[in-house]
């Protein structure tokens, strides 16, 4: 056995261990029979290629690499850290699983979110880069030519940084930053201290070219704290954190779609007046759930057509458990105040991702999903096949499929 296969199975004893937790034991593939649990945020030595049917899409993947599938592990980051697989990268693979393009930040410093977009009317690389506490990030957004050269950066402004979660580029040239702040707050609503402190979570949308900022939507000033489910302070953190948004993106007519992981609610924003149009899931759900609308702790929420949302379904957040991990397609009646499931697609292995998540829609119809904190990236036809599977050795923030690769230059 070699010292890295060594080091990757004392980090999984670790995770193991400290997923007490999270909730539960956390196994890897979900037994038929069993109650659905976190699965092991550790999977293959490297990233390994188990499914790659005729039926998959061409192209790279893009993704993340390192520990930070396993930051909310208690005392799993500082033994993960020390292995190769441990350090944080951007990572370009081709679908039978070889590196061909690696970005690794200075020491000290995190990546993550690591996607193409397009900027000016050209293909980008886009990331994020900083520094992470109590499961956000506070740094810095990039955009690098298709060679890697970084062409600008940009921040949330106002005196924000850069959360980790979310930085779109929009087609005329604006940004959806997601960022945290620290504020005080009155927290006996939920039981909590008179004078407390928590985590404020802020959309903010700023012209990429001139970097300033166009519009901010705070959380706190919308969304009552009642209607968050999380009951404890982040993890490695004292600060209260009720709403952690985790994705931006735009309706069909140019409003926000706002993601909150903490109050398992899908958000519709007025761009112009910050009033929030509906919500969907969570404890005020503007639309009456169909069955099978069943989601929590989600990530990643879209839209995939005029009407209809896909999102990120993690079920889980670790300390609670619904069910397994899943992207769900919803149908959105909005005259009638009704959301209809459309599609539900699970991995066969029944993984249940407590963090992290997305699915991206392909041109060919298929779907690659990133399974977040369950070390796997794998690509769904319509009718729900299996088509490719991969078992990466930690998880990662999303995945991305793309038919170019970056190049030297």
């Amino acid at each position: 056995m070699t010292r890295n296969s060594r080091g990757l199975r004392r980090a999984a004893a670790v995770l193991a261990a400290t997923s007490i937790a999270l909730g539960a034991t956390a196994i890897a593939p979900l037994a038929a029979s069993a109650a659905p649990v976190p699965s092991l945020p550790v999977g293959a030595l490297t990233y390994t290629v188990d499914v790659n049917k005729p039926g998959s899409t061409p192209g790279y993947i893009y993704y993340t690499s390192g520990v930070s599938a396993a930051a909310l592990v208690p005392g799993a980051g500082q033994v993960l850290s020390n292995l190769p697989q441990g350090q944080p990268a951007n990572v370009v693979m081709d679908k039978a699983g070889h590196e061909v393009w690696r970005y690794t930040p200075p020491k000290g410093q995190d990546v993550s979110n690591f996607r193409t977009q397009t900027y000016q009317g050209k293909p980008v690389l886009t990331w994020w880069q900083g520094g992470t506490v109590g499961g956000h990030g506070s740094g810095t957004d990039y955009i690098a030519d298709q060679h890697g050269h970084v062409i600008t950066t940009l921040t949330a402004g106002d005196g924000l940084t850069s959360d980790v979660h979310e930085f779109r580029l929009t087609p005329d040239g604006r940004a959806l930053i997601t960022s945290y702040r620290e504020v005080d707050a009155d927290l006996t609503p939920i039981g909590g201290p008179k004078h407390g402190k928590m985590f404020d979570t802020v959309a903010s949308v700023v012209d990429v070219a001139t970097k300033k900022v166009l519009f901010q939507w705070s959380a706190a000033q919308h969304v009552p704290l009642t209607d968050s489910t999380a009951a404890t302070s982040a993890p490695g953190s004292g600060t209260y954190d009720p709403y952690h948004m985790n994705s931006i993106a735009l309706d069909p007519a140019g409003n926000l779609l706002i993601s909150m992981r903490d109050t398992s609610t899908v958000y519709d924003v007025n761009i112009h007046t910050g009033a929030i149009n509906w919500q969907l899931g969570g404890k005020r759900s503007t639309f009456a759930l169909g069955p099978g609308v069943e989601f929590a702790f989600q990530h990643d929420a879209e839209f995939a057509g005029p009407n209809t949302i896909r999102l990120f379904n993690d079920n889980s957040s670790g300390q609670q458990t619904l069910g397994v991990s899943s992207v769900q397609w919803i149908h959105l009646d909005t005259a009638n105040h009704r959301a209809t499931l459309v599609r539900n697609q699970t991995h066969p292995n029944g993984l249940v991702a407590p963090a992290m998540g997305n699915a991206q829609g392909l041109a060919n119809g298929n779907t690659l999903v990133g399974w977040g904190m369950a070390p796997h990236i794998s690509e769904f036809s319509p009718s729900g096949d299996l088509v490719y599977d991969a078992a990466l050795p930690f998880g990662t923030y999303r995945a991305y499929l793309e038919e170019w690769a970056p190049s030297a230059g």
